[in-house]
C-alpha cells in the first residue's frame, strides 16, 4: 500500500471493507470491533486519522507511536481478542497529516473482542453473540464443514426412494452409456457420490442428510428436515397475493422437474438467435437458476427460499453461507462449493457444470431473453434477479395480446428464422412505416436480432431516413 492507494481508499469512502476512524489524540475504542468483524468476515483497511465525512484530520504527530503501541498490545492481549492477531499498522504522510493504516485479514477461526462475536455488513459493524443462526452460519463459514454431510448411523437405505435411485442412474446413463452407475447396486452408488459417511462422533456409518435431500421420501425428508421448501410463485395480475403457486417439498431430482415445470408454465419460449442458432434460452435460464439454489443453498436455515415470477422478472431467494456481500461481479467472480455432494450428483445426472458456469451461462442466455443482464447478490440470503420482457409473462396466441405491442402484430410468436423472416415481411405489408423496435416487440426479440435478420431479406429496403422514411417490400 502507498499514500496514492491510501487517498483512494479514503475517497472511496467507507463500505464493507472499509472503516475511517478519526482516532486525533487517542484511539477509538470501537476499532477493536472493527478488527474483529473484518478478521470474522473478508479482511479489510481501516485508517484512522480520517472522519466519516472522508476529511484526513490526521493523527497528532506526539500520539502516533502511543496510538500503535496501545493498538498492537490490545490485539495481542488474548483476554481482549482472541485469538490473538499480529497486525502491522503503517504510517502515511497524505496532506501533510498523519494517517495510520491497517489492514485485516481474513481469519480461519471465529474471532471475538471481549467475549463478543462481531461481524460485518453494509451498516458497519455488527454484534452478533446473541444471534444463533447467525453465530452457526459464520462457524460454518469458518469450519468449511458442511450441514448436508451430517450422518444419521440409525436410518438405512430404506429410508430412500428406490425409484428416484433409479432415475437419477438412467439420467446419468442417458448422458454416458459406459457410466459406472449403471451396474451398481443403490448403496455401491451412495457410496461413489460420498452419501454414505461415517459420524466421526459416534463412529457409526449412515446415509447423510445429502442422500436424504436428494433421494429421500417425502416423509423420510419432512422427519429430518422439516423447514425444507421451495415457493414457487407466479405473480403477474395479482400484486398482491399471487396468480399460481406451487410449494415444493419434495425430493431435490423431483424438485428441479417441478420448478422447471412452473417457470416453462409461466414463461414465454421467445425466439432467440445465438449467432444463426436458434436456442431456447428460456430453459437454458430457468436450469441454470433452478440447479443453482437446489444445490448450493444452506439447508441449515429455516428462511424458505422462493422462486418468484412477475411481469419484470425473475427473483430466486434462499438461504446461503455467505463469503460475502453484495452484487457478483462476473470478472471477478470465485465460486465456492456449498454442498459438493449435492452438486457432484447434479453434474452426473446432467443438471448442472462445473462450479462456476452457471453464473456465465445464465449472463449469456439471459442477455439473449431479455437483452438485460441478471444481477446476483451474494449474502446470508443469495439474490438471482433476472429481468424479462413484458412479452414474456404475457400470453400470446391465445387471449392476452401485450399492451405495448401494436394491434396489427399477429398473436402468435416466430419460432425460427424463416418465420421470423415472414413476421417481418408481414408487418412491413401492414405498415410500411414500422419501427423496428415494435417489429421486435411484437416477435418478442431484440432489436439487435431484428437488424440482424433484415439484412437478410434482400428484397426488402428502408428508403429515406429517420420518422420520413417507408419500407418498400418487392414481391
Amino acid at each position: 500500500m502507498d499514500s496514492k492507494e491510501i487517498k483512494q481508499l479514503i475517497q472511496n469512502g467507507e463500505k464493507i471493507d472499509v472503516e475511517f476512524k478519526e482516532s486525533n489524540n487517542a484511539l477509538t475504542k470501537d476499532v477493536f470491533d472493527t478488527v474483529c468483524s473484518f478478521n470474522n468476515r473478508n479482511g479489510g483497511h481501516i485508517l484512522l486519522g480520517v472522519n466519516d465525512k472522508r476529511e484526513i484530520v490526521g493523527v497528532s504527530k506526539e500520539k502516533v507511536d502511543k496510538v500503535i503501541k496501545e493498538f498492537t498490545t490490545a490485539i495481542n492481549n488474548p483476554q481482549k481478542m482472541y485469538p490473538p492477531l499480529y497486525l502491522l499498522p503503517e504510517v502515511f504522510d497524505i496532506d501533510e497529516k498523519k494517517v495510520i493504516y491497517i489492514k485485516v485479514p481474513e481469519g480461519y477461526q471465529v474471532c471475538r473482542h471481549n467475549g463478543r462475536i462481531w461481524d460485518r455488513s453494509y451498516e458497519g459493524d455488527i454484534n452478533i453473540t446473541d444471534h444463533s443462526e447467525l453465530v452457526y452460519k459464520l462457524y460454518a463459514r469458518k469450519q468449511g464443514s458442511y450441514f448436508v454431510n451430517k450422518v444419521y448411523p440409525n436410518l438405512d437405505i430404506d429410508f430412500l426412494d428406490d425409484s428416484v435411485i433409479d432415475k437419477a442412474k438412467n439420467m446419468a446413463v442417458s448422458r454416458n452409456k459406459n457410466h459406472v452407475w449403471e451396474n451398481m447396486s443403490n448403496e455401491e452408488l451412495l457410496r461413489s457420490a460420498n452419501l454414505i459417511l461415517t459420524d466421526p462422533e459416534t463412529k457409526r456409518e449412515g446415509i447423510t442428510l445429502a442422500a436424504i435431500l436428494l433421494f429421500g421420501k417425502d416423509n423420510s425428508i419432512m422427519s429430518v428436515l422439516p423447514q425444507h421448501k421451495t415457493d414457487a410463485i407466479f405473480r403477474v395480475e395479482n400484486k398482491d397475493r399471487y396468480d399460481d403457486r406451487d410449494v415444493v417439498i419434495t425430493n431435490l431430482i423431483d424438485s428441479y422437474d417441478r420448478l422447471i415445470e412452473f417457470g416453462q408454465k409461466h414463461l414465454n419460449d421467445l425466439f432467440v438467435l445465438d449467432g444463426i442458432v436458434n436456442v431456447n434460452a428460456r430453459d437454458r435460464i430457468l436450469r441454470e437458476i433452478v440447479s443453482n439454489t437446489l444445490a448450493h443453498r444452506d439447508y441449515s436455515s429455516g428462511y424458505p427460499a422462493k422462486m418468484i415470477i412477475d411481469d419484470e422478472k425473475i427473483t430466486v431467494e434462499n438461504s446461503n453461507l455467505a463469503h460475502g456481500v453484495g452484487a457478483l461481479d462476473l470478472q471477478k467472480f470465485e465460486p465456492f462449493p456449498k454442498n459438493p455432494a449435492i452438486s457432484k450428483v447434479f453434474r452426473e445426472i446432467g443438471l448442472a457444470d462445473e462450479l462456476g458456469s452457471g453464473m456465465r451461462n445464465t449472463y449469456k442466455y439471459t442477455q439473449l431473453y431479455s437483452g438485460q443482464n441478471p444481477l446476483f447478490e451474494e449474502g446470508d440470503i443469495f439474490r438471482t434477479i433476472i429481468p424479462l420482457k413484458k412479452i414474456a409473462t404475457q400470453k400470446v396466441g391465445g387471449g392476452n395480446v401485450p399492451h405495448d405491442v401494436p394491434h396489427s402484430v399477429p398473436h402468435d410468436v416466430p419460432q425460427g428464422r424463416d418465420e421470423l423472416i415472414e413476421f417481418i415481411k408481414a408487418q412491413v405489408r401492414l405498415n410500411n412505416k414500422i419501427t423496428r423496435q415494435a417489429i421486435a416487440e411484437g416477435a418478442g426479440v431484440s432489436v439487435k436480432t431484428i437488424q440482424r435478420t433484415l439484412k437478410e431479406i434482400d428484397n426488402l429496403k428502408y428508403v429515406g431516413s429517420g420518422n420520413s422514411g417507408h419500407w418498400e417490400l418487392n414481391e
